[in-house]
């Protein structure tokens, strides 16, 4: 497994439901290698968010086995940023639970960090005087700041507006060129997985399993409006719409 960042083999996940188990991950099989950038997309329920909390540490699986090579940071569709702590604040504390202890390096490293997600001259703002989109741009920023070698993505953009997200695909894009990170992204959005992903896997619904893979060969840089994109999530998105109807046709 070790060639790889990231390695899951016939990775299962239950939770207690009464007096039986839900079964939300069921024998899930992938793996990315080192800077690849995989998008993941299902239906609501389909295990998507289980999957990235077992793999970051926050679950443990039921049976099978994973491997994670390196340091991980998960985002998360809200930003969760301290309301009490300035955006370079909430940067701060993440370089502090890394072992930066010098409060002057980690004041820099944020004002660097919250620069490579254009928010120079917002350090000092606190969340609420921020909009969605800037929240988010912390919360990247936060990411960044725990110095990962896979970045674990939860829909980090669905609460956003259509343009604000096609900003935030672009910094994005952007960081990911610029770095050697491996990125796991989960959405809902076929169009927002074509533009980003190298792959996109479809999950079953409940329970999750990897349904179908597509490889994406679209030149980069890509737009959501590209008739080219629209067609390869289209086949993504009847892929999905067949994974969601009871019989499976």
């Amino acid at each position: 497994m070790s060639s790889r960042t990231v390695a899951v083999e016939r990775l299962s996940k239950a939770f207690p439901h009464g007096d039986r188990n839900l079964v939300a991950l069921q024998e899930v099989t992938l793996d990315l290698q080192p800077g690849e950038f995989v998008c993941i997309v299902g239906a609501s329920g389909s295990g998507k968010s289980t999957l990235l909390n077992v793999l970051a540490g926050l679950e443990t699986a039921s049976s099978g086995r994973f491997e994670v090579q390196g340091r991980v940071a998960l985002m998360f569709q809200e930003a969760a940023l301290f309301p009490w702590l300035t955006a370079s604040q909430n940067v701060e504390l993440a370089l502090k639970l890394r072992g930066v202890n010098k409060r002057s390096e980690r004041r820099q490293l944020a004002h660097d960090l919250l620069e490579r997600v254009h928010l120079h001259g917002f350090e000092r703002r606190r969340p609420h005087e921020l909009s969605g989109g800037m929240k988010q741009r912390v919360a990247l920023a936060r990411a960044l700041a725990q110095d990962a070698d896979v970045l674990l993505m939860d829909e980090p953009f669905g609460s956003v507006d259509a343009i604000t997200r096609d900003l935030l695909h672009e910094e994005l894009l952007r960081l990911w060129r610029a770095s050697s990170l491996t990125i796991l992204f989960v959405t809902h959005n076929a169009r927002e997985a074509v533009r980003l992903g190298d792959r996109v896997l479809v999950f079953t619904s409940r329970p999750g399993r990897v349904a179908q893979e597509f490889e994406i060969d679209l030149p980069r840089p890509r737009s959501l409006d590209s008739p080219e994109l629209a067609v390869v999530a289209g086949r993504i998105t009847e892929r999905l719409k067949q994974e969601m109807r009871p019989d499976g046709h």
